[in-house]
């Protein structure tokens, strides 16, 4: 009488058992993967140089710049005449210098590619002031000489404008929190913020 077939169960090594599931769960995550690839959208490719529009501070401007340009980079080397308000310190959304308006948002124009802004309205800190008349957050800035070295003032002239247009009884708290993400080296914070409540004040009708 022939002996009885041993059990697969008794002869599966802890390491053959650990392989298998590796490989099931490695087959289940490709799987996943390609679901995932399949179903994402396809996009255009560019490559080399491509011609866009910009809207900046109310102007048309049209430039040729690599899909991989930054917004600031475009501004400042690619636009002419440049726009150079937004200063490039450290290129990577970590000081705020650069920040500018995108459809009345700040945002980090060193973070913004060209090519994604085409056709959206992009204010700089040269757009606040109307037929060469200063701001009144400018003018504020000027006022109580909130500034320095200068490189970061844009940045906290375009954040706190955006947050009194919201909000021109925004407290000292709420600017602050505004300007989080702008830096400033040169530790002027004090009168940047009296400097911006003293813009909020005159923007109710105060004095």
């Amino acid at each position: 009488m022939p002996p009885e077939s041993p059990d697969p169960r008794q002869h599966v090594s802890r390491r053959s058992f650990l392989k298998g599931a590796g490989g099931v769960a490695a087959a289940g995550g490709a799987l996943g993967a390609a679901k995932a690839f399949a179903a994402a959208p396809t996009t255009e490719r560019l490559s080399g140089t491509v011609e866009i529009e910009l809207l900046v501070n109310g102007e048309p401007r049209k430039v040729k710049v690599e899909p991989r340009t930054t917004l600031l980079n475009a501004l400042r080397n690619h636009c002419e005449p440049p726009v150079t308000g937004p200063k490039l310190v450290c290129d990577r959304g970590s000081c705020g210098a650069c920040t500018v308006l995108l459809e009345g948002q700040p945002v980090y124009s060193c973070m913004q590619l060209a090519v994604d802004c085409t056709g959206r309205a992009v204010t700089t800190v040269e757009g606040l002031a109307v037929d060469g008349k200063l701001s009144t957050v400018q003018e504020a800035f000027v006022a109580h000489d909130a500034l320095m070295c200068g490189f970061c003032t844009p940045g906290f002239v375009v954040s706190i404008s955006a947050c009194l247009q919201k909000n021109p009884k925004a407290t000292r708290e709420e600017l602050q929190q505004a300007c989080s993400g702008n830096f400033c080296r040169c530790g002027t914070y004090p009168r940047v913020f009296e400097a911006a409540l003293d813009a909020g004040r005159k923007l109710q009708g105060g004095r």
